[in-house]
């Protein structure tokens, strides 16, 4: 099944499945947040009697759900890889024991259409193209073998990017801050794992991912590349701790799926970094697309340094 989160006609916010081109509404209050664990009934519920019909391409779309917490993993290496290259810094051997993350900022969510403002103070800023796995069902430490049955569903996930103040924060080794904290968009919708199943490769989906700026194709990968899957990523991250319905996994970004990539690799033939005016287009098979306009930022209050 395909979930989404809509504004409703009757003036709510709603949940609905998506089933040929219409949105069956559940009922009203429902937040997606609120039936992860039972999506299957509720949106079988919804489809024999939904407390409305819409038509998919007349709604306003917004996140699917709003995630209690958001951990970004470093899932595609080869993306690691390209960039470390053009630097000259191999990557550090750690990334094939674990899949390292850090977590981002639940708040900045947006939904798949929303404008998207450029990180005050940045010259650089960026899109990455990623998946995301929805965490369904809680758990604590969970053995790999049954951490898929932790996942209620899937969606894209872009995380926005200031690369300019994430090279400034970063190596005070507190991990990204303010580079990463303007947006995070989720959407189109939730796919539930059985949707995914015959796509089955490797340790994802042979799925296409794209990326346009402008109408160019800038980005274009495969889910199947992804060197830790889902199950890994969640395994670590609830190693000693609870992961909770509603928390997000995020897969890292997949190979060429950033501006940053592109310019570590080909300086001479750089595009140039993402403007006010400029349309983001990304999109994976199965899952659907995210279209964005960037706007320009806040003008930030300085601080006492002058900073």
């Amino acid at each position: 099944m395909r979930f989404v989160t809509y504004a409703s006609p009757a003036g709510d916010d709603r949940a609905g499945v998506v089933a040929d081109g219409t949105v069956h509404g559940l009922e009203r209050g429902t937040a997606l947040l609120d039936v992860l664990g039972d999506l299957g009934p509720r949106g079988e519920q919804a489809l024999a009697s939904p407390s409305e019909r819409v038509p998919l391409d007349e709604v306003v779309l917004r996140a699917p759900l709003e995630p209690r917490s958001i951990r970004d993993c470093a899932g595609f290496l080869q993306h690691l890889r390209n960039v470390s290259a053009a630097a000259e810094m191999p990557v550090d051997e750690r990334h094939t024991r674990f899949p390292p993350f850090y977590f981002t900022n639940p708040a900045a969510v947006v939904g798949p259409h929303d404008d998207v403002p450029i990180a005050p103070d940045s010259a650089m800023f960026d899109y990455e193209m990623e998946i995301a796995a929805v965490i369904g069902r809680a758990g604590a430490t969970i053995p790999l073998a049954e951490a898929e049955s932790h996942i209620a569903g899937y969606t894209l996930f872009c995380d926005w990017s200031a690369r300019d103040l994430q090279m400034r924060e970063m190596p005070l080794r507190l991990g990204p801050a303010k580079g990463k904290d303007t947006a995070n968009t989720l959407g189109p919708m939730l796919v539930t794992p059985d949707e995914l199943e015959p796509f089955r490769a490797g340790k994802g989906f042979d799925l296409g991912m794209t990326g346009h700026v402008n109408g160019d194709l800038v980005s274009k990968g495969n889910w199947s590349t992804i060197d830790w899957g889902f199950p890994d990523m969640i395994t670590y991250a609830s190693r000693g701790t609870v992961l909770r319905a509603g928390d997000v996994i995020g897969s890292g970004t997949v190979e060429t799926g950033c501006l940053f990539e592109h310019y570590c690799t080909d300086r001479e033939g750089f595009r140039g970094w993402l403007q006010p005016g400029d349309e983001v287009v990304l999109a994976v098979e199965q899952l659907g697309e995210i279209r964005h306009r960037i706007v320009p930022g806040v003008e930030p209050e300085r601080l006492s340094s002058g900073y």
